[in-house]
């Protein structure tokens, strides 16, 4: 992991006529969502959510992606300082004091008796909650969900007048839903209906409640909580339960390893553990199979795997008869062509359905099936342009090998524990091949490896586990690739295998074998970006590169709102990742806007065009990252009349910069300043900094310089210029001696282009 390197060059700048607003990266102002409870609901429902988070106490608004969904905000309650906590205590004293003057007034004895009570409430309720900043402000919503609104997940954001927090998954749902009965104000059940398992490591008390199936439960677990759920089933049932966990909040930063791991246990009426699941699969969400024996009371459980527990530990369970696909194959198929898909799974109207991929452009989809009026998990499908084929059951060996043509996709399986699949393919001196299998990324429990070998035997080539920074939720990296160039003519064998010794027909596997194909995917980060009107705004764009392509790539705006603009939109070849900015009107009309940035790039003489893949970079545990994909990239737009036009670059860009010399950049900017502002370079690179600002009419200079014995002739990029704000805090207790200032960002320039040139 790299940290960036950040540089600041403070210089008195004038006030941009009393401009406000964080930039998204400013955490002190920008709101930021730990959880939401319930994570969803149902069709045609309408109810109250709590929004866990930092910095809530400005929100005022609430959007839900996706047409059949509203929210509004009910309510935002910040955590109590120790001071209104002793304030309220005292205000039960006094009430107390006076209990003698007022038992003879039943109206104000009434009230005085509601108000102690509601004070005591708040005191409980505050104490009670973890004490994590993270989480400490709480936004009530009232949430209403139209009966046709399309199943399936949304994106749920909350912004304050200045700005936008990240995304929050927030499910529609078909079946009833129940939510979790809060803790204390339930009885614990009886010793004789609790299940007999229990574990010593449990501290709190269980809480149960009876359910209906089919359902979905919601629930939070505390420290030590675990919770169950009663229903009644019927011989024969064939009884599907899914916990949704992990996928409501895919990445803790502060915890280990990084999300809530659920565990489920199902119970008969004896108290007997009848079964359990810890994952699914690679998946870290359970998910429990369970054929009904008998007619009775069955007791459903959850805990975390080792009683950990706070409020972000937010679950969903779906449970019942319900459709449920478990593996499909083949795991893709040619575009402009139908597939027949062969189904596996639980609850399943039939086993095969045909995808139609004739008006599909290559990429991947995702397939369900239906049960009635029920919709299955989603799995997702590939859809590719080259030939495709199917693995043979026989290629166990060299001597079986199945012969291919290049180029290919292979579908195939791993069908029992230790097997190899081998394919022999003729290859020329010099030729480059690629071989990759895509498995895991297409929800197959296979973790493969790959080797390729010459007609002598002899291995020219090994791979096991590929890194794909596109697959922002997997942890354990399981696909393999292999990337060589053939050192003479002749027949070339390739062996594909599980990496475990495992096998099965859910075993599936893509395996591309083909020349290079240059090719690049594209990550926006963040998905939410708050700009105040008539500046710019910052953020980064991730190039995955595919195939060994190095080439440039040229990012534009498509089919944005007029006034929006990008500058600094080229990621340069050979590089993974460019900072650059986007640009805003100086009205702001009705917000936030839904914008979309494509990539093009010319590749062996065409040119391809990329959409840019929204996405949040997320921490596990304390130091990993992960480009985890949102499904849009919103922008809050903050109005802001006093900046009658935007902020501007005057002049030709890349500046060009002499090693060990300076460059002057020309900025547009109003004509009225004050003292109360700042410039200050944001993760420049090592030897950039800001000699000097000189200001006239309506145009500010700002010179940069560079540092020979730290940055050489060659080096390009954007350097991204914040626009700081000082605001005056309180002076110190006693008058004496002056308030801090605190600094915040209300902006920055358009993204300056650089190159370092020789002297």
């Amino acid at each position: 992991m790299k940290t960036a390197f950040q540089r600041r060059f403070l210089l008195p700048l004038a006030a941009l006529l009393s401009l406000g607003g964080p930039l998204r990266g400013q955490q002190a102002l920008t709101p930021h969502t730990a959880y939401i409870f319930p994570a969803g609901g149902r069709q045609g429902a309408s109810f109250q959510a709590k929004v866990g988070g930092q910095h809530l106490g400005e929100v005022t608004n609430a959007y839900v992606s996706g047409a059949g969904v509203q929210a509004v905000v009910v309510d935002c309650v910040k955590p109590p300082t120790q001071q209104q906590i002793n304030q309220w205590r005292e205000k039960i004293k006094e009430l107390q004091d006076k209990k003698a003057a007022w038992q003879t007034n039943a109206a104000l004895r009434a009230a005085n008796t509601a108000m102690a009570a509601e004070i005591r409430e708040k005191i409980a309720r505050f104490q009670k909650r973890t004490a994590n900043p993270a989480m400490e402000d709480i936004v009530t919503l009232k949430i209403s969900i139209a009966t046709n609104a399309e199943p399936g997940g949304r994106e749920l954001r909350l912004g304050t007048p200045m700005a936008l927090s990240q995304p929050m998954l927030f499910c529609v749902n078909q079946v009833p839903e129940f939510n979790k009965p809060d803790p204390s104000a339930a009885d614990p059940p009886p010793a004789a209906n609790r299940p007999k398992k229990e574990n010593v490591q449990s501290a709190a008390a269980p809480v149960e409640s009876r359910i209906v199936l089919p359902c979905v439960v919601n629930g939070q677990i505390m420290p030590g909580g675990v919770d169950r759920y009663r229903f009644q089933a019927r011989q024969g049932q064939r009884l599907v339960i899914v916990a949704a966990a992990r996928e409501l909040v895919p990445y803790l930063a502060d915890a280990v390893p990084g999300w809530f791991q659920a565990v489920l246990s199902l119970y008969d009426a004896q108290g007997r553990e009848v079964a359990y699941a810890d994952h699914f699969r690679f998946h870290p969400d359970p998910v429990l199979f369970y054929k009904v024996p008998k007619d009775g009371d069955y007791v459903l459980q959850i805990r975390d795997s080792i009683y950990r527990g706070r409020d972000d530990f937010v679950y969903r369970i779906t449970a019942g008869e319900l459709p449920f696909v478990t593996g499909i194959f083949p795991l893709g198929g040619p575009a402009g062509a139908k597939t027949t898909v062969k189904l596996a799974g639980w609850n399943l109207p039939a086993d095969t359905l045909t995808e139609d991929e004739r008006n599909l452009e290559p990429g991947i989809y995702p397939v369900c099936a239906r049960a009635g009026k029920y919709v299955s998990n989603p799995l997702p499908f590939a859809v590719d342009t080259l030939p495709e084929c199917f693995s043979r059951k026989t290629n166990h060996s060299r001597a079986a090998a199945q012969p291919v043509a290049l180029p290919v996709i292979i579908n195939g399986r791993i069908e029992q524990p230790g097997q190899w699949n081998v394919f022999r393919f003729h290859g020329r001196a010099g030729e480059k091949i690629v071989a990759e299998v895509i498995a895991r990324r297409l929800d197959s429990p296979l973790d493969s490896v790959l080797k390729l070998t010459d007609e002598a035997g002899s291995q020219l080539a090994f791979n096991d586990d590929y890194e794909d920074k596109g697959a922002g939720l997997q942890t354990q990296y399981a696909d393999s690739y292999i990337r060589v160039t053939l050192p003479a003519d002749g027949d070339y064998y390739l062996w594909l295998g599980d990496a475990q010794h495992q096998g099965g027909p859910e075993y599936a596997y893509r395996l591309r074998l083909s020349p290079p194909r240059p090719d690049f995917a594209l990550r926006v980060v963040p998905s939410s970006l708050a700009v105040c009107g008539g500046m710019s705004a910052p953020f980064t764009v991730h190039a995955l590169r595919k195939d060994g392509f190095s080439g440039k790539i040229t990012l534009a705006l498509k089919n944005a709102p007029a006034g929006f603009s990008l500058s600094g939109g080229t990621v340069p070849a050979n590089w993974d990742q460019v900072r650059l900015t986007l640009a805003a009107p100086p009205r702001s009309g009705k917000g936030p806007f839904n914008l979309s940035v494509e990539g093009r790039a010319l590749i062996q003489e065409h040119e391809v065009v990329r959409p840019g893949i929204p996405a949040e970079d997320m921490m596990q545990a304390f130091a990993y990252r992960h480009l985890v994909p949102a499904r849009e990239m919103e922008v809050w737009l903050a109005d802001h009349p006093q900046l009658k036009r935007a902020l501007g670059i005057l002049g030709p860009t890349p500046v060009k910069i002499p090693a060990g010399g300076s460059a002057s950049v020309r900025v547009r900017t109003p004509g009225s300043f004050t003292n109360n502002y700042e410039l200050e370079l944001s993760g420049p690179p090592d030897g950039i900094s800001i000699k000097s600002v000189s200001m006239a009419d309506a145009e500010t200079e700002l010179v940069l310089r560079s540092d020979a014995a730290r940055i050489k002739p060659g080096m390009k990029g954007n350097l991204i210029v914040n626009v700081m704000r000082k605001r005056p805090q309180a002076a110190p207790a006693g008058g004496k001696g002056r308030g801090n200032q605190q600094r915040v960002a209300v902006g920055a320039l358009p993204a300056i282009g650089f190159e370092i040139v020789a002297p």
